[in-house]
């Protein structure tokens, strides 16, 4: 199906759509004041091992401390030696790239103090440092090179056996001096095209190393491209019928970047000058707010409602105003798979990541549920980011992870809310009125008798609410302790903050 890139460029952020059939299908938005790391090649410093957790925190020159995972350490880690001189035969791994190898104790791999290179895998997360890896990885148009390891792999969203076959002998008789993964846009690519990202990234790998030498404190030494650029080597292809970018130094980078790395595409690249804002062209940024949303309307009525915690997404399937037409299991299986679209979309659009909960309408047949978990297996095949389902279970619910890499939409857009403090509510009047009852007779315990002035500073509302509908639990608290009550409003407090005063 034809497909779009839009290129929004301001000097405080850059976005990145890609159109599909007239439809987001994909949104990459970075700021300049928070831009990813991900990718981003670093001298370490080790600064604490943790036998207990098998992690470490390791010094970048961030604020916050990274976290390295023993998984994420190659066995033969030497901080002084990077280029694998093995002439040992090159094995093709269809799953990881990374060889498989004993579990060794992060204690007998690295120690406090030590200097590694390491590369940031997942962005920083909420309290959650970033995610480091010792298994450096350099993308390129059509490979990915992985220069301290020699084993390779093919994307599995290449199905074809024959040309998969095609490719492991190509790559085999170019014998790269490092490991590599055929990205999905190796697909056809020339013996030539696949020789020349490996030089240059060879190349590459050898200057990071070469900079890793001469750094002696904790810092970066290798940034990815800018977000346009590297989604133009990750989207551009043969579906992609036009390039849209609205500033002009933009386009200028573009096309030069463009003309180095693939040549042919340099005429659909073109500067968009209308007046109109080029993320209205598809109602852009309608669906942008549509996807921060915490509730989802489909077209037959029903909804969906996406809870985002920090570490797992609840998505949650109604049947809202839709009332079907024929019988109750029909109506819940056109909601269902209705939703199955939706959802896998605001998946892809939010960059969702971690375990995500499905929790579908309640189906009676085993056809019906056999029809909804096929639909979502075929929705996922459109995402880029890695994906794995389990079986639904007998109440409804599809547990399944989506590969976190960056912060998600909502993380990037929102923050959480000052008023409620992230937590999406706040105690109602009436239990804030009750805590202040129970506050004042606490206080006149501990008063021994003695005659006082009570006074209370609380919310506004909170004081029409108590002379208003708490004025018999008032009486009775003045009763019991002998004493009037004397409210003052606080203009600027929470609505949940009190105090209680006696004088």
């Amino acid at each position: 199906m034809a497909s779009e890139i839009l290129i929004n460029v301001r000097p405080f952020e850059t976005r990145v759509a890609y159109v599909v059939g007239g439809v987001l299908n994909e949104l990459k938005i970075e700021r300049k004041s928070s831009p990813t790391l991900v990718g981003t090649i670093h001298r370490g410093r080790v600064i604490r091992v943790l036998p207990g957790m098998q992690a470490a925190f390791v010094d970048i020159g961030l604020e916050k401390a990274a976290f390295l995972y023993v998984g994420d350490i190659r066995a033969d880690f030497d901080e002084n030696a990077f280029e694998n001189e093995s002439d040992e035969e090159i094995i093709l791994e269809e799953t990881d790239p990374r060889p498989q190898q004993p579990q060794i104790p992060i204690q007998d791999l690295i120690s406090e103090g030590q200097h590694i290179l390491v590369q940031v895998a997942k962005d920083p997360l909420g309290t959650k440092g970033a995610r480091l890896t010792t298994h450096i990885s350099l993308p390129g148009r059509f490979i990915v090179y992985l220069p301290t390891v020699r084993h390779l792999g093919i994307s599995r969203k290449i199905t074809d056996d024959a040309e998969r076959e095609r490719l492991r002998k190509r790559v085999v008789a170019l014998n790269p001096p490092g490991g590599m993964i055929i990205r999905t846009a190796g697909e056809g690519a020339s013996e030539e095209s696949l020789r020349n990202d490996i030089e240059y990234l060879d190349r590459l790998s050898k200057e990071i190393f070469k900079s890793y030498e001469k750094k002696k404190t904790p810092g970066p030494i290798h940034t990815e491209l800018d977000v346009e650029l590297r989604a133009l080597r990750d989207l551009l292809s043969e579906d992609v019928t036009a390039v849209y970018v609205d500033d002009l130094e933009a386009h200028k980078r573009i096309i030069k970047f463009i003309n180095q790395l693939m040549p042919k595409y340099k005429q659909n690249v073109m500067l968009y000058q209308d007046k109109k804002p080029l993320f209205d062209l598809y109602d852009i940024e309608l669906e942008i707010s549509r996807s921060i949303d915490r509730k989802i309307w489909l077209k037959s009525g029903g909804y969906i409602v996406i809870d985002e915690a920090e570490a797992l997404v609840v998505v949650d399937v109604n049947t809202g105003k839709y009332v079907g037409k024929k019988d109750l299991d029909e109506t819940i299986l056109k909601t269902n798979l209705e939703s199955v679209k939706e959802i896998a979309h605001q998946l892809r659009i939010r960059n969702c990541g971690g375990i995500v909960i499905i929790d579908f309408i309640d189906m009676t047949k085993e056809g019906h549920r056999e029809k909804v978990m096929a639909l979502l297996n075929d929705e996922l095949k459109k995402d880029r980011a890695k994906t794995n389902v389990i079986s639904m279970s007998t109440l409804g619910l599809v547990e399944m992870t989506r590969k976190r890499i960056s912060p998600s939409l909502v993380k990037t857009l929102c923050e959480p809310c000052r008023y409620c403090d992230g937590k999406a509510y706040i105690k109602k009047k009436s239990t804030v009125a009750l805590e202040i009852f129970r506050g004042l007779e606490r206080e006149w315990s501990h008063l021994d008798n003695r005659k006082v002035k009570i006074f209370v500073h609380c919310h506004s509302e909170v004081i029409d609410w108590i002379y208003e509908v708490e004025s018999e639990n008032l009486a009775f608290v003045e009763n019991k302790i002998g004493q009037p009550v004397n409210f003052k409003a606080e203009t600027h407090y929470h609505i949940e903050q009190y105090e209680v005063f006696m004088i």
